[in-house]
């Protein structure tokens, strides 16, 4: 079910560890930077639909879609964010308007709307626009159920928006609830990728194997073209054990899935939505902006995986 992969060379740090001297974590953060500045990233040959998901809450789920986003916004993508998550904090912290009764998501899933009606520019880049959620979308498990091809709402509206409009999408990312509903199940069918965040703490692994196994569904009955193709580990601490070995646990599952980048806790990146931005935009500086800019770089440099297909 995982995608087979070609080995590729990392480019990217595992990053600094928390308690490394200060100084040596400042030469090391110093050398990443003038890597990730001297790296040309390429672009998809084609549009790269990427669901975020876990069916664990607080793994920074929202917080990876954002910042991902952003990174590569920053180095000259095009990108899309659709936030699938009645609590809409991907709009939040992407700027976007998103009271109730904002034209959103909602109304491309429950009243056929266009995308192209409901997309916004956000404040972050010039690159980034979003689709917001409203509260409205707390609804929208329950109305779905009794519409025509209730599973492929999200999908024909993405399709039809990215073969309308005239600059070309190179990522879109979707963000959504952590749960599995009708919205989740639109957002893997919608896509051609998942992305897992997993936290490096206690219970992390917990429910994965549930949730491989509900895309592997989905796969099989409604999305043949659907591979998870990136893990992410997030909110790591180098200083603990418990840590470094759900780390190292997580790695020989999926050695071919997760980024050899690692997302440390940071207060910065928990602060920054709080003001409407990713953390690349509130503090570009910061241990958690240069981690995050690092996973982008890693996800377009490996590329989208390579579906192998029956003879």
């Amino acid at each position: 079910m995982l995608a087979a992969r070609a080995e590729q060379p990392s480019t990217v740090s595992r990053g600094t560890s928390a308690g490394a001297p200060l100084a040596e974590q400042l030469a090391e953060e110093t050398r990443r930077r003038a890597a990730l500045e001297s790296q040309v990233l390429p672009k998809p040959d084609r549009t790269r639909v990427i669901t975020i998901s876990n069916q664990k809450g607080g793994v920074g789920k929202t917080t990876t879609a954002v910042n991902i986003a952003a990174a590569l916004a920053r180095t000259g993508s095009r990108v899309l964010v659709v936030d699938l998550d009645p609590q809409g904090n991907a709009s939040t912290a992407l700027g976007v308007e998103h009271q109730p009764g904002t034209a959103s998501v909602y109304d491309a899933l429950v009243n056929d709307a266009s995308l192209e009606e409901v997309v916004q520019q956000t404040t972050e880049h010039d690159n980034l626009q979003c689709v917001p959620a409203t509260i409205d979308l707390a609804g929208a498990e329950i109305e779905l159920v009794s519409l025509v091809a209730r599973e492929q709402r999200l999908q024909r509206a993405l399709q039809a928006f990215l073969g309308s409009v005239d600059d070309h999408y190179d990522y879109v990312f979707i963000d959504c609830p952590p749960s599995l509903g009708l919205l989740t199940i639109n957002a893997f069918v919608a896509a051609s990728e998942v992305l897992i965040p997993i936290q490096c703490e206690y219970y992390a692994l917990e429910g994965l194997s549930q949730l491989l196994r509900n895309i592997e569904l989905i796969e099989r009955h409604l999305n043949p073209a659907l591979r998870v193709s990136t893990i992410l580990l997030t909110m790591y601490d180098s200083r603990t054990n418990l840590a470094q070995q759900v780390a190292q646990d997580v790695r020989d599952h999926f050695p071919t899935q997760v980024l050899s980048t690692i997302i440390p806790r940071s207060v910065r990146v928990s602060e920054a939505p709080s003001y409407g931005q990713s953390v690349i935009a509130y503090d570009y500086s910061s241990t958690g902006s240069l981690s995050y800019r690092e996973a982008a770089a890693e996800m377009a440099v490996r590329g989208a995986p390579v579906i192998e297909r029956a003879n």
